[in-house]
Formats: C-alpha cells, sequence, structure tokens
C-alpha cells in the first residue's frame, strides 16, 4: 500500500475532477455522434405522428444526425413517457407529446414514472385546436339547441371518445364537467373508428382534433356545434367558439411539448431545442401545419422554462376534472 501526504491526494482529487469536466464537455461538444429517436406514444398517421414526422427531417439536418420517429403505443401514451423517462440520459432518446402527458397522474392509478420529475423539458411544440362535432342524425343543428336537449335526453345521448387518456376522452370529461351532465361515454381503440360510428349514427357526439375532424366538416358529413379555443379558428371564421355559447371559460388545446430523460447534458438539450426552434421556422413545416390546421406554439412557448410551467399548470388544472368524473382509470 502507497501512502500519499494529503495535499498530493487533494491535486489527484483536482486532476481527476478536471478530466472528467473536461470529457463531459467534448462530449457535450461532439453531440450527437449517432442517430435520434423521437418517440410518439400514438400509432403511426394521428396528430401526434404526423407532428413528429414533419420535425424530424428538418431537426436532423440541423443536428447533423438523423432523427427516427418510434410508435410506442398503449395505456394513453403512458408505456411511451415510461419508456423515455428510463432510457439513457444521453440525449439520443426524445418524447414528443400531447397535453395526455399532465392528464396521466390523475387518470392512471398507478405510473412507472414521475410525470414532474423524471423529464428534461425541451420546449413546446404546436397547439391543436378541438371541434365537437356530432351526428347529422342529432335532432339539435346548434350549440344552444344542443344544450338544452341534452337537459331533456340526458340518458339517451352517447359521446364517444377514441380510448382512454385520448385527448377526445379529456375534452368529453371537460364538456360533461362544466355542463353538469354525465352522458354516457363510449371509448373507441382509436378516433377512426370513434369517427366512423358516428357518421354511422351508432354515437351521437365526439370532441376531438381538426387534425381529424375538419375533412368531415368541410365535406359536410358531420354536424358542427363548436370549437374548443378561447378565440374562433382562422380556418373556420364563422364557428362560435363553445365558450360563446353557454360554457363560460370553457377551453381545451391538444398542446404538445417535447422531454427528454431527466439528467441530460444540457448541453445537448441547448442542441435539441436550438434543432426544434429551427424546425418549427423551416417554411415547409410551417405550410404543412397551417394545412392541418396546426398552431406553432409561440417563440417564447418553445422554452424549456416555458413547458415546464405548462405542465405544472395542465397537471394542477386537469386533477380534479377527472376525480370528479370517476377518478382513476385503473
Amino acid at each position: 500500500m502507497i501512502f500519499l501526504p494529503s495535499y498530493v491526494k487533494n491535486y489527484l482529487k483536482l486532476a481527476c475532477t478536471l478530466i472528467l469536466v473536461v470529457s463531459n464537455v467534448c462530449l457535450a461538444d461532439e453531440f450527437p455522434t449517432k442517430s435520434l429517436s423521437l418517440i410518439v406514444p400514438f400509432s403511426a398517421g394521428g396528430p401526434t405522428d404526423a407532428v413528429a414526422r414533419l420535425l424530424a427531417v428538418p431537426m436532423g439536418k440541423s443536428l447533423g444526425q438523423a432523427v427516427i420517429v418510434e410508435n410506442t403505443v398503449g395505456a394513453g401514451g403512458t408505456l411511451a413517457a415510461n419508456k423515455v423517462a428510463k432510457a439513457p440520459k444521453d440525449g439520443y432518446t426524445l418524447l414528443i407529446h400531447h397535453i395526455g402527458i399532465s392528464t396521466a397522474p390523475a387518470l392512471y392509478a398507478k405510473l412507472n414514472y414521475d410525470t414532474l420529475n423524471d423529464f428534461e423539458y425541451i420546449g413546446e411544440v404546436v397547439n391543436v385546436p378541438m371541434t365537437l362535432i356530432g351526428s347529422k342524425n342529432l335532432p339539435p343543428n346548434n350549440m344552444p339547441e344542443l344544450l338544452a336537449y341534452l337537459q331533456k335526453n340526458k340518458d339517451k345521448v352517447t359521446l364517444a371518445n377514441a380510448g382512454p387518456g385520448a385527448v377526445s376522452q379529456l375534452c368529453g370529461l371537460l364538456f360533461t364537467s362544466q355542463l353538469g351532465i354525465p352522458l354516457t361515454q363510449v371509448p373507441y381503440k382509436g378516433t377512426g373508428p370513434a369517427i366512423t360510428d358516428l357518421l354511422g349514427g351508432q354515437v351521437d357526439l365526439l370532441c376531438d382534433q381538426t387534425t381529424n375532424t375538419l375533412t368531415y366538416i368541410r365535406a359536410d358529413k358531420v354536424k358542427l356545434y363548436g370549437v374548443t379555443t378561447s378565440k374562433r379558428l382562422t380556418s373556420l371564421p364563422n364557428v362560435p367558439t363553445i365558450g360563446e355559447q353557454g360554457l363560460k371559460g370553457f377551453e381545451i388545446v391538444a398542446w404538445h411539448g417535447m422531454y427528454a430523460p431527466k439528467g441530460t447534458p444540457p448541453a445537448a438539450l441547448e442542441k435539441i431545442n436550438k434543432a426544434l426552434r429551427a424546425a418549427l421556422m423551416d417554411p415547409d413545416v410551417k405550410a404543412r401545419l397551417a394545412d392541418l390546421n396546426v398552431e406553432i406554439a409561440k417563440p417564447e412557448e418553445q422554452t424549456p422554462a416555458a413547458l415546464k410551467a405548462k405542465v405544472e399548470a395542465e397537471v394542477k388544472k386537469w386533477s380534479p376534472i377527472i376525480k370528479a368524473a370517476g377518478g382513476y382509470i385503473e
């Protein structure tokens, strides 16, 4: 055994610390050296997947490495969130998720991750407005008529959604909560079958994202009762908001954010945020998102701090609404 003076030990510790710091700086400077995975909690072809694939190519160009979109489907997005939360903390595994990331703590009795403490926040991405639509067979032709009809026929009216944890379910919960009427909820495995049954008259109402409903609205295949935003949409300027028509303060938007595992190096996060911002400024991306009626988050919302504040506020907002509607899914 070799005995060293204390001052020599201190010098060695300092040298080791400096080597580690320099090594980390070098690794951060080199990041990324391989492709990145962008995990989507929902199936290919859906709104979140469409946004992810639009961003992947320009983000990859900015980073100098490919960004590969991977779909990890199940349990209302919690499987994907858990996968990213448990991934290596190196910046190579990212998550893009909608409002569902903030409602999961109230929707699920057991989560294998901590929504507020297991992620690094990269920035808000986009906001997707929603619409409340009905079957052509449903008697009411506008929101005032619908509200009166629901009061008299609440036991007969069905409200479809795309499944537990889906944005359509959240919109339905908010609608029934503010309405004070517990309509019959009909869950489906995705928006596609829900809309199919709505078109066929098997269910009465559906509240879902414009990326899913706008085609049927424009084709006059459904009845449109209102939009869920605080202001009217530029794409539907003559359609009143739900808040304008009797449910004051009603607002829900399918906002999306990007995340990384907690502990991801700050330098890597900064590069990813810069690539995200550049992608959202890409002319082709902006045009495609406009076609989908998707609003890009404001520059001040594209920061880690802004997204963190958003998630915290939404967790606080949705917890009492979900619990009042029946609490946990499982």
